[in-house]
């Protein structure tokens, strides 16, 4: 029979615990707080919907008893005042005592509203359940940070897994009780994420082929048609690796007297004779499989399982009585599992799109039939087979907090407008304030709207860059996402961003280890970063990706005569290059950018390694033979983390390899040339840890805002003077002017001239040969030469691609080839042209040397 649980149950460690008659205050944390009033005085020790872990390790606290039958419990950080009663406004508080962050609201109140209603203020939110017939924003619920320092996580309604390995609900439903957690952080956004992934649980790893491209549409495809479409996508130069196919692969044309055919378990055999035959040929094409379900309608008399159903559930198969879809009955959900699923799993099925639109109620209180199917589905998914265990996964709508454990989500059939792109990378940021890391969005927009050339292409450059990129849509003919339908221009850039998209995945997973055993998120606002700086909670779209690199979509229409889309960012402090021009810009300020439809907003941080694999048609589910090491100069650590696919890696099972990047310039470099203009430049790869690593790689180097390098040493990693592994200060700052130059022999390593990616900024080529990480290595560029200033060359392509007068361009392009600073600045301020054509010359302006 199927199990929600081992059947354990989340006690917290009875020394943090402070118990009255009907109260009790668990003291999990000095910042984390769980507050509990029961009339009865029964109160839950059992795992719940959101509660998986309560047993922390005791802070420190003392309790002080108060006149009249009240408390007050102080931890380093704040100080909760009780009166004995039932929990009200002016019975029960909590208040920071460190770290408060805001004058006039640094004590939390039961039951009282907190403002919502000024800039930058409140509750930082979270996520929502769908964006389905969404155009633009929806409202989000509240997430687990706010600006006033505290937050509170109210789980008095939840059902709780008992010890039987099922669902039970609360002592009468929750009713007149109260299970609530207060998360006082304050600015520790770190520390809160933490907490809170103890308390309900870490992000899942998901399988690795999940971060290429995904395939769906609502289209009722042929077998043939199916993999004939596959294999033009592999002939127009596009890689994916997952397929969904959505309802029509199952029988729709049902008879009106049992229904719609919306639920379905049965394949359609007129489209898809032979599902093995079909299944297989997507395998042997590198893509994993999921199928779309509606199973609200539960199983009737045309499906080919009615019979085995029927009979598990006690209903004769020739009276036709359907079998009623109640995910409350764990006889239903064991039949459902084994009959309906799992047969479906063994002809090729790897995974299921639970598209679940039949609201929120069950006959159980409290429990959401969406979190019982993905709770039911993501744990059966890893169940053990005849080939072994998989990697749990599922691929559904958000059921509320704590649905960060059954990745992946599915946020619904959004309208095709620009508000609808323009809310998609807040809606993905904020989610991560919910640790819901894994939005699949439908890139390009699902329905209605009208054709954009422009927005599907910002639209699949953002996918490139978001969580999940699946590009979906409607069954209307018109609305199609295959690269070819938009046009020469458009299927170009688009083609090159979906190849981007599987050079990226070395990057990509290393950030999904980061959000399993971090608990950083893959995608996350700027003040996860930077919770000190306001600055980083005005931008709200703009988002890490990852270790080092900073997206600032572009959700606008271009202006039309300079024929570049505009978006404004923040720069936190240090160098910043643009991923696609290779331009630097210094942080520590705001800026603007802007860009032709060919290029996007992306910018990593000077110092960082960017881990990508040299082919994007290699299959995404394994380690690439191949890697390409992007570089940007500068002083900093990077990571790349790397596993063997198995069912449930643990911590020991990762394998880590660790770039510390050293840069030199001026009179300190070993060149010896003043003003900056040759750097020495020193890589350590060190050994990668782990039981099993991915040794030997045909590795290149890709030095950003290079053109030059007058000789280049690779040593065996120690033989040039490498800081220890775990000092990250002293492998930042190390100088790097009197290291050994030790020559590796053997080596079939060589520099090639400036390489010029068809994507990616130019940068300088150097191939390391077989690199075995196991043993690591050492790389020194001596005497790297800047590439040179190209403001004037530049401003003659802004110009010149312009729709303005010709004067105009020739008083702008004399403007920017005279004058300099801020006379420069002032002068293109004043330029009779368009604001986006002005705004991009003072941006361009603004940039500055590689170092």
């Amino acid at each position: 029979m199927f199990a929600m649980s081992d059947g354990r149950p989340a006690p917290a460690n009875p020394a943090a615990v402070v118990q009255g008659d009907t109260y009790r205050f668990t003291v999990l944390t000095p910042r984390l707080i769980r507050m509990e009033w029961s009339p009865d005085g029964r109160f839950v020790d059992e795992r719940s919907q959101l509660v998986v872990d309560r047993d922390f390790p005791v802070p420190a606290f003392t309790v002080t008893q108060v006149p009249g039958g009240g408390l007050e419990i102080l931890t380093d950080y704040l100080r909760l005042r009780y009166d004995g009663g039932e929990f009200t406004s002016g019975g029960l508080s909590v208040t920071l005592t460190r770290d408060a962050l805001d004058a006039h609201y640094s004590v939390w109140h039961y039951g009282m509203s907190y403002p919502q209603d000024l800039p930058f203020r409140g509750n930082l939110l979270g996520t929502a359940r769908t964006l389905d017939e969404v155009d633009g924003a929806t409202e989000l619920d509240e997430g687990i940070l706010s600006t006033f320092g505290f937050a509170l996580v109210d789980d008095s309604h939840s059902v709780l897994l008992s010890d039987d390995g099922w669902i039970t609900p609360r002592p009468d439903g929750g009713a007149g009780r109260k299970d609530l957690y207060l998360l006082a952080y304050g600015r520790d956004i770190r520390g809160a994420f933490d907490a809170y992934h103890h308390l309900t649980g870490p992000t899942p790893l998901v399988p690795r082929y999940t971060l290429g491209n995904w395939w769906s549409r609502y289209w009722r495809y042929t077998e043939d048609s199916y993999v004939e479409l596959m294999d033009r996508f592999r002939d127009e130069g596009v890689p994916l690796s997952v397929s969904v196919i959505d309802m029509d692969w199952h029988q729709v044309d049902v008879d009106p007297e049992i229904g719609t055919g919306w639920t379905g378990y049965s394949w359609d055999r007129e489209l898809f004779p032979d599902p093995e035959r079909f299944l297989a040929a997507l395998h042997e094409r590198g893509l994993a499989v999921t199928l779309n379900v509606h199973p609200a309608d539960g199983v009737r008399r045309h499906e080919d399982a009615y019979p085995e159903m029927a009979r598990a559930l006690g209903i004769d198969p020739a009276s036709g009585l359907p079998v009623g879809f109640d995910i409350t009955d764990r006889t239903f959900v064991d039949a459902y599992l084994r009959l309906l699923h799992h047969p479906l799993e063994e002809q090729g099925v790897d995974f299921w799109w639970l598209d679940w639109q039949s609201g929120g109620v069950t006959s159980v209180p409290g429990l959401d039939p969406l979190w019982m199917l993905n709770h039911i589905h993501f744990r059966d998914s890893g169940r053990e087979r005849t080939d072994g265990a998989r990697r749990p996964l599922t691929f559904s709508r958000y059921a509320g907090l704590g649905s960060h454990r059954y990745p992946v989500g599915f946020s619904g059939d959004t309208i095709i407008t620009w508000d609808s792109l323009d809310f998609q990378p807040y809606f993905t940021n904020t989610a991560a304030n919910v640790a819901f890391t894994w939005w699949s969005h439908d890139i390009g927009g699902h329905m209605f709207g009208g054709r954009d050339v422009e927005m599907a292409t910002r639209w699949y450059q953002y996918g490139v860059f978001s969580p999940i990129n699946r590009l979906h849509s409607s069954n209307s003919p018109f609305t199609t996402k295959e690269p070819w339908a938009f046009g020469p221009r458009a299927q170009g850039i688009m083609s090159r961003f979906l190849r981007l998209r599987h050079r990226l995945v070395p990057a990509l997973y290393t950030a999904a280890w980061a959000a399993h055993a971090d608990n950083v998120a893959v995608v996350r606002p700027m003040y996860h970063d930077h919770p000190d700086r306001v600055e980083a909670r005005t931008i709200p779209n703009q988002a890490m990706l990852g270790e080092h690199l900073l997206v600032a979509p572009i959700t606008r229409p271009e202006e039309p005569a300079s024929g570049l889309g505009t978006t404004r960012a923040w720069l936190p402090e240090g160098g910043w290059f643009d991923l696609f021009t290779g331009q630097r810009y210094r942080g520590g300020r705001f800026a603007t950018f802007h860009r032709p439809l060919e290029v996007y907003p992306v910018l990593a941080r000077a110092g960082a390694v960017l881990p990508l694999a040299a082919d994007p048609f290699a299959p995404v589910g394994d380690v690439p033979d191949a890697l390409e090491l992007r570089v940007f100069p500068g002083d900093g650590v990077s990571h790349l983390v790397e596993d063997h696919g198995e069912a449930a890696p643990g911590l020991a099972d990762r394998n880590v390899t660790r770039f510390v990047q050293t840069l030199t310039t001026g009179d300190a470099g070993e060149a010896g040339y003043g003003a900056g203009r040759l750097a020495d430049l020193v890589l350590r790869i060190e050994p990668t840890t782990g039981p099993d690593p991915l040794a030997v790689r045909e590795v290149t180097l890709d030095v950003v805002g290079a053109v030059r390098v007058e000789r280049v040493v690779l040593a065996p990693f120690g033989a040039l003077g490498t800081p220890a592994a775990d000092d990250e200060d002293a492998a930042a700052g190390a100088s790097g002017a009197d290291l050994p130059t030790v020559e590796l022999s053997g080596t079939d390593a060589s520099v090639v001239a400036v390489h010029r990616d068809e994507l990616l900024a130019p940068a300088l080529r150097v191939r390391l040969g077989e690199v075995d990480l196991a043993r690591g290595l050492e790389v020194r560029l001596i005497g790297l030469e800047a590439a040179p200033d190209t403001l004037v060359e530049d401003t003659f392509a802004l110009l010149d691609a312009a729709e303005i007068p010709f004067w105009n361009k020739e008083h702008a392009w004399r403007t920017v080839k005279e004058l300099t600073g801020l006379e420069l600045a002032q002068e293109i301020g004043a330029l009779q042209i368009p604001a986006a054509l002005r705004g991009a010359l003072i941006e361009r302006a603004a940039v500055v040397r590689p170092w």
